[in-house]
């Protein structure tokens, strides 16, 4: 069973960053991002092995309705946020924070 949960810095401030520009585009779009994140943590946390693999141990569960992904590592009993990431976005950039 996953007991913990964490996020890089780096992780947080993409999600924030995204759902402020959501908010921008429309209000409360943001909140609905956040939410979609949240129901893909949800899905990570209770089937952390369903995400196909796409980097060594890392990781991806898409986010429903939105271009992002949520990308993750399993350590120790828990499991590692390394990027909220855009589907458009270079390939693996985040690959320096695991």
């Amino acid at each position: 069973m996953i007991v913990r949960v964490g996020f890089h810095p780096d992780a947080k401030r993409e999600m924030r960053e995204a759902a402020d520009f959501y908010d921008f585009e429309r209000a409360g779009l943001g909140a609905e991002f956040l939410d979609a994140v949240e129901r893909a943590m949800r899905q990570v946390i209770e089937h952390p092995d369903s995400s196909p693999v796409v980097r060594g141990h890392v990781r991806k569960c898409r986010v429903p309705r939105f271009p992002y992904s949520v990308v993750y590592a399993l350590r120790d009993r828990g499991i590692f946020v390394s990027a909220v990431a855009h589907d458009s976005r270079r390939p693996f950039y985040w690959r320096d924070r695991l």
